[in-house]
């Protein structure tokens, strides 16, 4: 993996040399490699009618003309033009379990790297940001703003350590996302990046927020949480809890059980994550930051031509079992 698209295994210094760093090593190759297809990344909330055209899976049903509708007995939807001012959320979840990493990277140095290019590029292209963040509850609301400055403020607020009186506490991602559908009052492009590591319940908010909103889902992981190698005898600590378990990581049967259930959350969580309507995009910690955002356009691409065209590429379509 190239060393120059990777988060710093020890981070900068300061969140200026954070942002300048990446700004070198990844946002200036990912502005050549989409050469102006930002229109296509980012679409703003229409105001102004243009058209009328028959209802197709996945449009927003606010937007179903009902007079026209009863007219035709046929479900049409308003078209609008685009107004290309947008307000970018994210939802960040800054819980214990995303400071884990097994090798140099962790998942909240991912987290940082992600948000840090995507703000930056969004607001060097005229559109705000925003954030509303998450440690053991939401505890920072970060208003809309375009400036580089406000981009490293989000960063310098995403590096702050938690306090130690902060461990011990589990995650409710579903309190994050009721908060902020509280407060986004205005129809929003929505991350929420997070290890979706949670009590249950995010499942239901996530799928009301992404019925207002257009919402993408980042999720967080590290190899290590699917599969654990044979290290023999080792203490492990829940990051959420705190809580410490000695484990025989050179049973087999032990490791078999462990991949199992690891297994079996996994299916869990994607099952929930389609359910909701929102887009996912996984990050995994020994990913190239510069591949995750190539992917991230590539789906924001194919996002649109489902919203032109009103059906689902070939490669989109359910197989029969």
């Amino acid at each position: 993996m190239p060393e120059a698209s990777r988060p710093p295994s020890a981070a900068p210094a300061t969140s200026e040399q954070l942002l300048r760093q990446l700004e070198w090593t990844v946002i200036r190759r990912l502005d050549g490699l989409l050469q102006g297809d930002y229109r296509t990344m980012f679409r703003g909330a229409g105001i102004d009618l243009a058209d009328l055209r028959e209802y197709q899976h996945h449009d927003d049903v606010r937007h179903i003309d009902w007079n026209v509708t009863a007219r035709l007995q046929q479900p049409y939807v308003r078209q609008f033009i685009e107004d290309r001012d947008l307000t970018a959320w994210f939802l960040l979840d800054l819980s214990g379990s995303v400071d884990f990493g097994s090798a140099d990277v962790t998942k909240l140095s991912m987290s940082t790297g992600f948000v840090a290019t995507l703000a930056r590029v969004i607001t060097r292209h005229g559109n705000r940001v925003a954030a509303m963040m998450y440690g053991t509850r939401v505890d920072t609301v970060l208003q809309p703003g375009s400036s580089r400055l406000h981009v490293l403020n989000l960063l310098q607020r995403m590096r702050a350590k938690r306090s130690p009186a902060d461990a011990g506490a589990g995650t409710s991602l579903a309190d994050l996302l009721k908060a902020a559908a509280s407060v986004m009052k205005r129809r929003s492009l929505v991350f929420v990046v997070s290890d979706f590591i949670s009590t249950p319940g995010w499942q239901d908010a996530l799928a009301r927020l992404a019925r207002r909103h257009e919402v993408v889902a980042v999720r967080l992981f590290d190899p290590l949480e699917m599969a654990l190698p044979d290290v023999g005898l080792v203490t492990v600590q829940d990051a959420e809890t705190g809580e410490q378990l000695l484990i025989d990581a050179a049973d087999p049967a032990f490791r078999e059980r462990y991949a199992a259930i690891a297994l079996d959350q996994e299916e869990a969580l994607l099952d929930g994550l389609a359910r909701s309507g929102a887009d996912t995009l996984e990050l995994a910690t020994d990913e190239d930051l510069l591949g995750a955002m190539l992917r991230f356009a590539a789906l924001r691409r194919r996002r649109a031509r489902i919203r032109s065209s009103g059906r689902f590429p070939a490669d989109l379509h359910p197989v029969a079992a």
